[in-house]
């Protein structure tokens, strides 16, 4: 069965970072995330599992990553998919399909667990984080959502030295997503249209702003 899950996990990736600087531990290092941050670029490799954690897709490919809030999630394999916010409008491609579908960019973004690296304020506020023992070669935040609706449970963040290396977060239904991390570059000089997107000629295209 073609996985449809893809969207709501690169929407969770619109603010992450790393810092060159050496540190103590994981709070540490997320604190230290929007310093100097303006982009990134690197490779993800993403698993999704049921309430009963059986798997149900696997996808890699490439995320790019801008403040503010702008995003680049490419799924290479098992279907390609690209899934882009410019800052306005979300678009996803199914090239497949020869479909795409547009809405605005909005509150749904906001609540993912790492927009609150874009408002560095919200950590403290609307957050409970908790250092776990360092598990897997890496070492570990749990960061839980204050409010009851949020839209996931826990989610937890891996880092290696200056390097974050995975996310795992729950979802309000219990489904489980974990995304590997490789090869960061840091502020790189994005092409100009690394976060536009045109819809290509005969594309039928759902939704509107």
């Amino acid at each position: 069965m073609r996985p449809h899950r893809v969207l709501g996990s690169a929407l969770l990736l619109l603010a992450l970072g790393v810092t060159g600087t050496a540190w103590a531990g994981a709070r540490e290092a997320l604190q230290a995330f929007t310093a100097g941050l303006k982009g990134l670029d690197g490779q993800f490799r993403q698993q999704v599992f049921d309430a009963r954690g059986r798997p149900k897709e696997s996808t890699q490919g490439r995320v790019a990553l801008a403040a503010p809030n702008r995003l680049r999630w490419e799924a290479q394999a098992p279907y390609a998919q690209l899934v882009l916010a410019d800052g306005r409008t979300v678009w996803v491609y199914e090239p497949d399909l020869n479909q795409v579908s547009k809405r605005p960019q909005g509150v749904e973004e906001s609540g993912s667990p790492l927009a609150l690296l874009l408002e560095p304020a919200r950590l403290e506020r609307d957050y409970q984080l908790r250092e776990l023992p360092s598990q897997d070669g890496l070492d570990w935040l749990e960061i839980a959502p204050i409010k009851a609706d949020a839209a996931f449970k826990s989610a937890r963040l891996g880092f290696a030295g200056d390097q974050l290396r995975q996310l795992e977060y729950t979802d309000a239904l219990g489904q489980r997503t974990v995304i590997h991390f490789s090869g960061w570059r840091r502020n790189p000089a994005f092409a100009a249209d690394t976060f536009r997107f045109t819809p290509p000629k005969g594309v039928d295209v759902i939704g509107g702003d």
